[in-house]
């Protein structure tokens, strides 16, 4: 697709300069104008690849600010990327930006990025989806200024007992515990906490639900942090119940026949 003079919405990734897609990291560097979310996306990012750019930082701008500096580029002929952490289609509130640009008749497109959770995984060496273990991973978060809907209350998605990701909820973390307890979880369900997953400073918790909440205490973390729960966290320490049949020798799929011994 063109991407003349429209506004670029691109993921950043979780915070390791390198975890950019190869184009978002192009856009930057044929930006013009690059707004970020300087509270989370690492400066050094923007550095890296957007080093002749004119730079704002979105952290003390509001909609109607963000939304000027975008279409002021755009109406004079400028490449702009709007620069978001993780991927911003997951909590990223690119939804009412784009509805601004919609009623000023400016086009976006979306790059996607990776976002936290599978840095998360990354760092915990992890598979979120297990055979005979978990094959749903629930994205989520507590209620905090942002409401959550009734029927997603974190106790009502515990219900399920799949694999969960939980996002933005870290400085709750004892209601968090409360919640999972009134679903399917048990005090022994493991869990981690992973804080600024792929960044420098990155922390990894492993704990069970009954003592996460004191190590998240003990170690001080208090933002920027997921919090994944279910059983396929027990497969590093007790192994796995059973292995995927993508690469059974037996097994035929589209793109090989099954070896039949």
């Amino acid at each position: 697709m063109s991407h003349e003079n429209v506004v670029h919405f691109v993921g950043a990734g979780p915070g390791d300069v390198e975890l950019i897609t190869v184009k978002g990291a192009r856009l930057l560097g044929e930006a013009d104008v690059v707004v970020y979310a300087g509270s989370l996306v690492d400066r050094e990012l923007v550095l890296t690849y957007a080093p002749d750019a004119r730079v704002y930082d979105s952290a003390g701008m509001d909609l109607e600010q963000t939304t000027t500096v975008l279409a002021e580029a755009i109406l004079a002929g400028e490449q702009v990327v709007r620069l978001h952490t993780g991927d911003p289609s997951i909590y990223g509130a690119i939804q009412e930006q784009m509805v601004e640009l919609d009623r000023l008749g400016i086009g976006y497109e979306v790059v996607p990025g990776v976002t936290s959770a599978f840095a998360a995984a990354a760092a915990l060496k992890q598979e979120l989806t297990l055979p005979e273990v978990s094959q749903t991973v629930v994205i989520t978060r507590l209620a905090g200024r942002t409401p959550v809907p009734e029927r997603e209350q974190l106790g009502n998605i515990a219900q399920i007992g799949a694999t969960l990701v939980i996002y933005l909820s870290i400085s709750m973390i004892d209601k968090v515990v409360d919640e999972l307890l009134s679903g399917a979880y048990q005090e022994d369900t493991p869990v981690a906490v992973v804080a600024k997953a792929s960044w420098a400073d990155e922390q990894v918790l492993t704990g069970t639900l009954a003592d996460i909440a004191a190590k998240v205490r003990d170690a001080g973390i208090a933002k920027q942090a997921l919090i994944v729960v279910g059983d396929v966290l027990r497969a590093r320490s007790e192994g796995m119940k059973a292995k995927s049949l993508l690469y059974d020798k037996g097994f035929s799929h589209g793109c090989r026949e099954g070896i039949v011994t």
